[in-house]
């Protein structure tokens, strides 16, 4: 069994649910507290054991290459004032020498089209795939522990989560079969069904270890819906030749391409801060109405 090395992130994005923010800045660059979105989904695939970060990329999202290049105008500043706890920070995110590669997606024919761009650099083996819209908030992350479950299984993964069942027409749902590991076996996906038509309530949320041959079925793939290559036609047609595992994820999922998926996501990770949970606790109580501004200053008056 071949070890998952490999990591593909998508991020040829327009970014639309974002403008007017995105219409400069790559909406994978916005910013999480102190840290662009796409750097939460590189430190999760970092700490799952991925080695090389390959990029689909499109015009415009040049400042990602960027932000994982070495910057050494800024580095020697850092240096020469002291500002060494900062700079330690910048080159433990920083990927090493080649371990980090990018492609283009020329023309925005869908997700099934970005995986398939990055055949070239994934090679015959599996690899990782990993919305960069999505990030997670966990003790172990979810691609680790996806990778821990492949171990065992040898084929391809999706991670699900629980959805209201009520929304699964938003959503891929998966059909869930015996118990293998840590996971289970997949027995349908269904893109978008209505309530009354979904297997389960089990949604695909954004994190994949794919087996290369769905490269070969993605370069013929017809469009599907939105008139785009879709992934999950080419994972339906790679499911008739190779089985596909569920791994259910119970942390927290942000979607970051979307402004309340974004806000959400701030506010979570701040509180995780010991240095900002107080502050923006009490930023929450006041707009909650529980704290009314001004009002201890006029209690110490």
């Amino acid at each position: 069994m071949m070890k998952v090395r490999k990591a593909v992130f998508p991020v040829a994005g327009l970014g639309t649910r974002f403008l007017p923010a995105t219409k400069a800045i790559p909406k994978e660059m916005l910013t999480v507290v102190d840290k662009p979105v796409i750097q939460y989904v590189v430190d999760e695939a970092r700490e799952a054991g991925i080695e090389h970060f390959i990029f689909v990329t499109g015009r415009n999202k040049a400042v990602i290459e960027d932000h994982f290049d070495i910057h050494f105008e800024l580095y020697d500043t850092l240096a020469e004032r002291g500002k060494d706890t900062v700079l330690d920070r910048l080159q433990r995110l920083q990927p090493g020498p080649g371990q980090t590669s990018f492609t283009r997606q020329q023309v925005p024919l869908g997700l099934g089209h970005a995986v398939w761009c990055a055949r070239d650099l994934v090679g015959d083996e599996p690899f990782a795939l990993l919305l960069p819209d999505m990030i997670m908030q966990s003790e172990k992350s979810c691609l680790k522990a996806m990778v821990e479950l492949y171990a065992h299984t040898g084929n391809n993964i999706v991670a699900v989560q629980e959805c209201d069942p009520a929304e699964t027409h938003k959503y891929g749902i998966v059909g869930k079969g015996a118990d293998a590991h840590s996971g289970f076996e997949i027995t349908a996906m269904v893109e978008k069904p209505k309530p009354a038509d979904a297997p389960t309530n089990l949604y695909i949320n954004g994190r994949y270890i794919l087996q290369p041959e769905i490269f070969s079925i993605l370069e013929n793939q017809e469009k599907g819906a939105g008139n785009e290559i879709q992934l999950t036609d080419g994972m339906l047609r790679l499911r008739e030749k190779q089985p596909f595992y569920g791994y259910h994820y119970r942390g927290r999922t942000f979607d970051c391409g979307s402004p309340e998926g974004f806000i959400e996501a701030n506010v979570a990770f701040a509180l995780q801060r010991e240095d900002m949970r107080e502050r923006i606790g009490r930023l929450i109580d006041e707009i909650s109405g529980d704290i009314h501004p001004g009002s201890e200053i006029r209690a110490a008056e």
